[in-house]
């Protein structure tokens, strides 16, 4: 039997989604420096059944003895697992095509591809803004239905509030670290705002204070004031470019020394950005994790769709998952 032309624009629609659908992680990840990383370093990890669980080590077990001889040592029962308990959130994006346009833009290939392009790099952009959006989030968008991001994470005032299920107020090792540099009383400077000036000391005094052995933040993200000041800061030195670590993916970065620790600081403001003003992420993002459904990471949801009581055609990308974090220590606000 002959293929009637609107079927074989449908099949030609269902294909082309086929073949962008792949790429929809990508697009996403590379949309946002800290994806981008937790991409690179395994950080998109796969969960099963309602919740999502990250398993914390949240204590030692206590029975270190020193002896001598036949003394005793010291067995000791301990309770030192503990899990943090997220729900995962259910986004999506929704484009569609009547066929009064799919026919309209029959006449070529050039002209169907044409307009299957259009709606397609429409629904990418949007997925692409909504989830940046939703990482610099503190997840009370739409009821609660938003991602948690980096306000949630990352707290002005960390003892208060629960997060994955943990009382912030009463579980201090599940605290991040929180800088008020205008009120904060550092050790060596009487410095109250980020500026050229302070900033190489502020950032450098909160890697020494964040940081344990190999283990530290490995990132900083800036908003544009504060990237503003630590630019300004490495003008008389000239170094103000950073040709590997994240400059590598496109992101504006610079390179920082301080405190130890040898580390990208990330233009995470600008045009668009979700990013509040006058803050600085330290982040070690092998704490984080985006946890997905195996069957909803942006990925196409069912196959084309046509409306019962309309002449068009349906398309969804949806994500099912959250943000997580395991441990605090070594994250910190800078406001």
């Amino acid at each position: 039997m002959t293929i009637t032309d609107t079927e074989a624009l449908q099949e030609r629609f269902s294909l082309a989604l086929e073949d962008r659908s792949s790429g929809y992680v990508d697009l996403v990840s590379d949309a946002n420096v800290v994806l981008s990383l937790l991409r690179d370093n395994g950080g998109w990890k796969t969960y099963q059944g309602p919740t999502i669980r990250e398993r914390l080590m949240y204590q030692l077990h206590g029975s270190y003895v020193r002896y001598s001889g036949f003394e005793y040592l010291t067995p000791v029962h301990a309770e030192i697992i503990s899990d943090a308990e997220f729900v995962p959130k259910q986004s999506a994006v929704v484009f569609s095509l009547s066929m009064e346009e799919i026919l309209a833009n029959s006449g070529s290939d050039a002209q169907l591809l044409d307009v299957f392009a259009t709606h397609m790099e429409a629904a990418e952009m949007e997925l692409e803004n909504k989830v940046t959006e939703d990482i610099h989030s503190d997840g009370t968008a739409d009821g609660g239905r938003q991602i948690g991001g980096m306000q949630l994470i990352l707290p002005d005032d960390p003892t208060t509030g629960t997060y994955g299920g943990i009382s912030r107020a009463n579980v201090a090792a599940w605290r991040p670290n929180s800088y008020d540099v205008s009120s904060y009383s550092w050790d060596f400077t009487s410095e109250t705002a980020i500026n050229a000036s302070s900033v190489h000391a502020i950032y450098s005094q909160v890697m020494r204070e964040t940081s344990k052995g190999k283990k530290g933040p490995n990132i900083i993200l800036a908003s544009e004031s504060h990237y503003g000041a630590f630019e300004a800061a490495l003008q008389a030195i000239q170094r103000v470019t950073n040709g590997g670590g994240e400059g590598k993916l496109g992101f504006p970065s610079l390179k920082f020394y301080g405190g130890g620790r040898n580390l990208d600081v990330v233009l995470e403001g600008g045009i668009g950005s979700y990013m509040p003003d006058d803050v600085t992420y330290v982040l070690d993002t092998k704490s984080l994790c985006m946890r997905y459904h195996p069957q909803r990471n942006f990925s196409k949801m069912g196959g084309k769709q046509r409306p019962i009581n309309q002449d068009a055609i349906v398309q969804q990308i949806g994500f099912m998952g959250e943000m997580t974090m395991r441990d605090p220590q070594h994250m910190s606000k800078l406001y």
